[in-house]
């Protein structure tokens, strides 16, 4: 099952929105398969794997995830494993999705065949934690990337910023856009630093990331540097000024309005999961958009490139939140991974509750 978590790690730039799967057969003790998903469209990663061996009767299948049960771009995987005619299927996690999940198990049991459930769930769940959320919340799941100094300051009072972070952490970043099914920003941050908000220069193939801009009042340039760039760009607004509209809209630009509202933006992560079957979002933004985000609970992860500097009590802070009156009510965060990245720190941390 290990081996199959490495297998659907190869699909981890490739395969959104589908799941990251990875499948091993074996047979005798020995593996004579293995597979992944690779794209959407593509063979799923069990049927990835029987392609690759001759003889899959009476072979054991080791999978991330529960074989699907219904026909979508492909026929059900959970038929091709009946057919194959497979002894065993050891499951490390059932499929997210309500309407469909355990249907592919009951299916394979249907058939004779021995199911077993639960093997490294937790690390199969890490895998694919946007769809899970996507399927069980109709939200996607989303990590917002900032950069820091010591002292917890991002951009000195003038507003230079440019670079806290390390070359290192900067090409980090980039990985971390190429994972994404999303780029996420705010207006501001268009106006005030210009943004690609893509992937570059790296040596590896990936599935470009939809760009988002929420911008309520529908400020964006038409001169944007981001709208200079390839790829497909999504504006979140209130404003329907249709003039203002039709200056932006392009093939590659689509302008959506939402209803002004209380909860507006968990309506905009609503609408980008259920709509654009967005799993994962990278948000990068400043410290007031940020800070609400994570105030409404829209911030599943926070990945921080923390450089060895000091910038003073004067520079900007990292997160602009509500004060408190007393340190109880100060929000209490998780530290999942800490790691070096060039002469950064890069702190991976969940926010609790």
């Amino acid at each position: 099952m290990s081996t199959a978590m490495q297998l659907a790690r190869r699909g981890w730039y490739t395969c959104d929105p589908n799941p990251r799967v990875g499948c091993v057969i074996s047979k005798d003790d020995t593996i004579i398969a293995e597979g992944w998903h690779v794209a959407t469209g593509e063979a799923h990663a069990e049927i990835d794997a029987l392609n690759k061996c001759r003889d899959a009767a009476g072979a054991t299948v080791y999978l991330t995830l529960e074989p699907c049960s219904h026909h979508g771009r492909t026929p059900p995987c959970a038929e091709a494993l009946i057919k194959a005619g497979v002894d065993t299927v050891i499951v490390a996690m059932p499929d997210p999705n309500p309407a469909v999940s355990g249907a592919g198990i009951k299916r394979l049991e249907q058939a004779g065949i021995k199911v077993r459930q639960g093997l490294l769930e937790a690390k199969a769940r890490q895998l694919n934690p946007g769809f899970i959320k996507r399927m069980t919340a109709s939200l996607p799941y989303a990590r917002c990337k900032m950069a820091m100094s010591l002292d917890g300051r991002t951009a000195l009072a003038n507003g230079d910023s440019q670079w806290i972070s390390s070359e290192p952490s900067r090409r980090d970043v980039h990985r971390l856009r190429a994972a994404s099914s999303a780029v996420l920003s705010s207006v501001d941050t268009v106006l005030k630093d210009d943004p690609a908000l893509n992937a570059r220069d790296l040596d590896l193939a990936f599935k470009p990331a939809v760009r988002v801009i929420v911008d309520r009042k529908l400020k964006t340039p038409a001169h944007a540097r981001l709208f200079r760039i390839p790829g497909s760009v999504l504006i979140y607004t209130e404003n329907e000024n249709q003039d203002r509209i039709n200056k932006l809209t392009s093939a590659e630009v689509d302008i959506i309005c939402l209803p002004r509202s209380e909860t507006w933006l968990r309506h905009v992560f609503s609408h980008l999961a259920t709509t654009f079957k967005i799993n994962e979002i990278l948000i990068e933004a400043g410290a007031t958009f940020a800070g609400a985000l994570l105030e409404q609970g829209l911030i599943d992860e926070l990945i921080i490139y923390m450089a060895p500097m000091l910038l003073g009590s004067d520079a900007a802070p990292l997160l602009k939140l509500q004060p408190l009156g007393k340190l109880i009510d100060a929000r209490q965060l998780d530290i999942i991974d800490v790691s070096h990245v060039g002469k950064d720190l890069r702190l991976t941390l969940t926010p609790k509750g």
